[in-house]
């Protein structure tokens, strides 16, 4: 039988039975499509992750130890000079924790209420040096060193309420209002900036008494010399303790966030293959019904001259088609769940074309498995036993 006899043949029976054939099909498309939009989703979110990572992946911070109640011990007021000499640094911005200051909306909440806002002392090159972005207004300048301003973090900005700036948009820091000129976007690898109230380090040291005294401090590198500048941040930060101080690069952050989601999308995918399996039972399923109701075509074939081999070929070819046909509808409905995901999430859209091909192959192989048994027992059905139920 020629191979465009055998594909009309195959069809034949998808043709006759449509709603049957869409119904089994269903099965193969949502399988495929949880799988590629799995595969999507995840490509999508890791190159995310990787552009932010090759942006960040020079960022180091150090800090020292904490006290007793968590809140971070100041670092010498040299260090964050020093560290500027250190020839790879690029740049450096520093963080003053205000122990005990409170953040609320207006002095009427009661002060336990602090939705886990901190306050910060910060200086006027972290947005830079972090590379931050300012969503709303502008942050804190050289007014801010002699006048109550701040500028919110993403979370704490959300926590209070406040989504849009006016002249009159205050909050109580303190026992003191404070003017919002700003609030920064997402800080990826510094969620400490997230939820905190940043003020200036003039403002600081008048009212709160910190000294200038910085609790943590931010520095780019070059970044081919992150790990010869990693080695002598605590001795260039602290001289007499070494030891306390605390070098961290924040990147190590998004690595592991990556490998967790790799993690969840080997679940994902193995999910996905169990429902690819159900749906190739339900294929089988239906090509057994299906030679069982066309016992009499299958007779008249093999009594015009048939062979065994166009009979097993028919059905077959009709498992596959199905299958594939399934396949290519939910390869398009994984890509468009894909789509609509990364949007909603703010991420570059990336399909792997791998996943598109190990989709179609995926559903090809299913289908074809899935008609093995249906068409060996088509095949195997005597010509008179079969034109007896004519």
């Amino acid at each position: 039988m020629r191979a465009l006899d055998a594909l009309a043949a195959g069809t034949a029976g998808l043709r006759a039975r449509r709603v049957r054939a869409t119904l089994s099909a269903l099965g193969i498309a949502i399988a495929i499509a949880a799988l590629v939009a799995v595969l999507g989703v995840a490509e999508s979110s890791e190159r995310q992750l990787l552009d932010e990572l090759g942006r960040q992946g020079n960022l180091l911070t150090v800090a020292t130890g904490k006290t007793f109640d968590g809140s971070p011990t100041p670092l010498p007021l040299t260090a964050q000079p020093m560290i500027a000499r250190i020839p790879p640094v690029q740049a450096t911005t520093a963080v003053g924790n205000i122990d005990g200051a409170t953040v609320r909306r207006t002095d009427l909440i009661p002060p336990v209420n602090t939705n886990g806002i901190t306050v910060l002392a910060a200086q006027p090159s972290l947005p830079q040096t972090l590379s931050v972005q300012v969503l709303r207004g502008t942050f804190l300048g050289p007014v801010a060193e002699q006048y109550p301003q701040t500028v919110l973090g993403w979370s704490a900005a959300r926590s209070l309420g406040i989504d849009r700036l006016t002249e009159q948009t205050q909050v109580f820091i303190a026992g003191r209002y404070f003017t919002v000129v700003g609030i920064l976007a997402q800080a990826g690898v510094a969620p400490e900036i997230d939820t905190a109230a940043l003020i200036s380090f003039g403002v600081a040291d008048r009212l709160f008494g910190l000294g200038g005294v910085p609790t943590r401090i931010y520095l780019r590198v070059d970044p081919d010399q992150v790990a010869a500048v990693t080695a002598v941040l605590g001795s260039t930060a602290s001289p007499e303790n070494p030891r306390d101080v605390q070098v961290d690069r924040p990147s190590d952050v998004l690595l592991a966030r990556i490998q967790a989601k790799e993690t969840f999308v080997g679940l994902f995918l193995g999910l996905g293959a169990v429902a690819l399996l159900v749906a190739g039972v339900g294929i089988a399923n239906i090509m057994v019904i299906s030679v069982l109701e066309r016992r009499a075509e299958i007779g008249l074939r093999r009594a015009l001259g048939a062979k065994r081999r166009d009979v097993a070929a028919q059905f077959l070819l009709e498992s596959a088609l199905l299958a594939v046909i399934g396949g290519v509808a939910g390869i398009g409905l994984g890509c468009l769940a894909t789509l609509v995901a990364a949007r909603l999430g703010g991420n570059p859209v990336a399909i792997p074309l791998q996943a598109l091909a190990a989709g179609l192959v995926a559903a090809l192989l299913v289908g074809a498995l899935a008609g093995l048994y249906p068409a060996a027992r088509a095949a195997r059905l005597p010509p008179a036993d079969a034109l007896r139920t004519l």
